[in-house]
């Protein structure tokens, strides 16, 4: 995984829910356990789970009844990064090559879908039927973002309200879940598992929203992809929306995708150089620190422990982060 030093606090916590991962993936056909683990091993920053296990630390609470569900939220994240890579075609993840690269569309497909039942029975082992009901319903909700995001390709104009809807499909409601969950099982009263909730949806489409941002000002080498992933696919972002609304070239911006689109992607570089050095990041940019700040302000209503600090300088990670 990628050592992020905020997350000290949890660090033997999370490499027990890697633990688990993996030993839950020995029961799987080898060859797909094989891929998985790989998967898992180099997996990204573990936000997710970290957030699910310091959420737990507002309230007296053993970690063992806490790993699963921690664990959970990171086999999810896991599968929708490969049914991601399967929609899109993407061959490479973070510079390396991805299931999708090596196995057919098939196979790549039914891994996925294996991970998401992982997800599932572990979120089961929780024998906690709120905590399951509010992962089944995350889980909808992100199956539910990514229809949104294939049958709202190419559409330029769509209102923003759209784009939040799938941010918050797509990457906030993991977010939310993850802290929500994490503080139920704990036994934290309901205004602590309200406030954790209200911080993990906003930090979640802060999270987007800088991921939106990324795409068209981050190091391609350090992103693993090409800037403009996401304007190559169709989809339309934060960046996109407000180039769309505020800058005059926008009809230039308009015409240039039009060719893309009937010419195989070609000009792609010339849109992607319009919002790069345009007013649209700077917009988003501030949309995404006001998201962070409602973050930060849900965190005030609790106790002043050590959990508390970690996820307030999370979120300052977030809009901070060039990954």
């Amino acid at each position: 995984m990628t050592r992020l030093a905020i997350l000290d606090l949890v660090r033997e916590e999370l490499d027990m829910v890697e633990d688990l991962m993996r030993a839950k993936l020995r029961e799987a056909f080898p060859p797909v356990a094989q891929a998985l683990e790989g998967l898992i091993t180099r997996g990204g920053k573990r936000l997710r789970p970290a957030i699910t296990i310091l959420a737990s630390k507002f309230h007296a609470c053993d970690v063992q009844v806490v790993l699963p569900i921690a664990a959970a939220a990171e086999a999810l994240h896991t599968a929708t990064l490969i049914h991601d890579d399967v929609i899109d075609g993407a061959l490479l993840r973070r510079g390396l090559p991805t299931l999708n690269a090596v196995w057919s569309h098939g196979a790549t497909v039914l891994a996925g879908d294996y991970l998401f039942a992982q997800a599932a029975d572990l979120a089961a082992e929780t024998e906690n039927p709120r905590v399951i009901r509010i992962f089944s319903r995350t889980l909808m909700t992100i199956c539910d973002g990514e229809l949104r995001q294939l049958f709202s390709s190419l559409d330029w104009r769509q209102p923003k309200e759209e784009y939040y809807r799938r941010i918050f499909a797509k990457t906030a409601s993991l977010f939310q879940a993850a802290a929500e969950t994490g503080a139920i099982i704990s036994g934290a009263p309901e205004e602590y598992v309200q406030a954790l909730s209200a911080y993990g949806y906003n930090f979640g489409m802060a999270f987007q929203i800088v991921d939106d941002i990324l795409d068209f000002v981050g190091d391609e080498a350090v992103m693993g992809k090409p800037a403009g992933s996401d304007l190559r696919q169709g989809t339309v972002t934060l960046p996109v929306f407000y180039f769309l609304q505020e800058d005059a070239r926008a009809p230039e911006l308009e015409r240039i995708l039009e060719h893309a689109r009937a010419n195989g992607g070609d000009r792609l570089e010339e849109a992607v150089a319009l919002i790069r050095d345009s007013d649209a990041i700077r917009l988003a940019q501030e949309e995404a620190r006001d998201f962070i700040a409602r973050a930060r302000e849900a965190l005030k209503t609790l106790p002043d422990v050590p959990a508390r600090e970690v996820l307030a300088d999370l979120a300052d990670f977030v809009v901070e982060r060039g990954w």
